[in-house]
């Protein structure tokens, strides 16, 4: 529509004598550059958050789409992370500790064992020397106590090797596999996160596109006018071009509103249609130029409302 619009106000533009007299002004009208905001990915909507008309914050809320699915994802990839965290943990500080009390505690009754095989052995050795036990019942009790020994001996060697850290190797992989997990967490989140879309700019909701329970796929769900979006396209006759430049001032006006002041932002350096390529004094007044003017304080002015610019 505005292509349409800027078409036939070239057109009069070259008809009318000169362009346009300065004393009249420059016709022309207003443009807004809308923000169009879509979903990151594909899904049903649950919820849209604003209305047509309503103002709207930076960061505030729009709308949001289903996101079971990105939850659960989120919940499975948190608890492979926190897997991942006790696995390296482990390997880190040596063995469980409740496998190392395990081991403790077999070991003191190991050492209760050898203190009880001693004591045995020391007594029937007194026996036999008053000739009251066989001498097969002290080989039976060294034996008991190399036996008690022993195990106290592999105990000892069990609850060391339970309490060293693990192998660098072991280690390693164990960090890895732990960043892998939380990298696969951070993932999830963003996924989470990208259900619900928030306002880039400040400005007014335009038009909503979609209603909520509709699929959105990809298509923008509404637009935003931005405040301050709002800028005058006009056009200037060939004659005028050359007296105009970037941030000059230009006033806007338009039937029943008092006129605005807006900065001169873009200048066309093609003319805006194609006379015939000889141009004679005449035919080089015919030439227009499109113009952009921002305006500073756009008020109640609408896009495509028709407005007249002066110097």
């Amino acid at each position: 529509m505005n292509e349409f619009f800027a078409a036939i106000l070239a057109t009069l533009m070259a008809i009318l004598p000169g362009g346009a007299a300065v004393d009249t002004g420059y016709v022309g009208y207003l443009e807004a550059d809308y923000v169009y905001l879509a979903p990151a990915s594909g899904g049903r909507i649950a919820e849209i958050a604003v209305h047509e008309g309503e103002a709207v914050a930076v960061g505030q809320l729009l709308f949001s789409l289903d996101d079971r699915q990105q939850q659960a994802l989120l919940d499975a990839a948190q608890a492979r992370v926190a897997s991942a965290e006790a696995t390296l943990d482990n390997l880190v500080t040596g063995g469980r500790s409740q496998e190392i009390d395990v081991i403790r505690a077999t070991l003191s009754k190991a050492q209760s064992d050898l203190v009880l095989a001693q004591s045995n052995l020391a007594r029937s050795e007194k026996l036999l020397a008053l000739g009251t036990v066989p001498e097969v019942r002290v080989e039976q009790d060294r034996a008991a106590l190399n036996a008690a020994q022993a195990q106290v001996n592999q105990l000892t060697a069990q609850v060391g090797v339970a309490e060293l850290p693990a192998r660098n190797a072991q280690q390693l992989a164990a960090e890895a596999n732990l960043n892998a997990a939380q990298a696969d967490a951070r993932r999830a989140a963003l996924e989470l996160a990208d259900r619900q879309t928030r306002a880039p700019v400040a400005g007014l909701v335009d038009r909503l596109f979609y209603t909520t329970g509709e699929m959105a796929t990809g298509a923008p769900v509404l637009s935003i006018l931005p405040a301050g979006a709002l800028k005058a396209r006009f056009f200037v006759p060939e004659t005028d071009r050359s007296g105009l430049a970037l941030g000059d001032q230009v006033a806007v006006g338009c039937d029943g509103c008092s006129a605005m002041r807006a900065t001169i932002s873009y200048l066309a350096q093609e003319p805006q249609t194609t006379p015939p390529v000889i141009y004679s004094r005449e035919e080089r007044g015919r030439l227009v130029y499109l113009v952009e003017a921002e305006l500073a304080e756009p008020g109640t002015l609408q896009p495509g409302q028709p407005v007249t610019v002066t110097r």
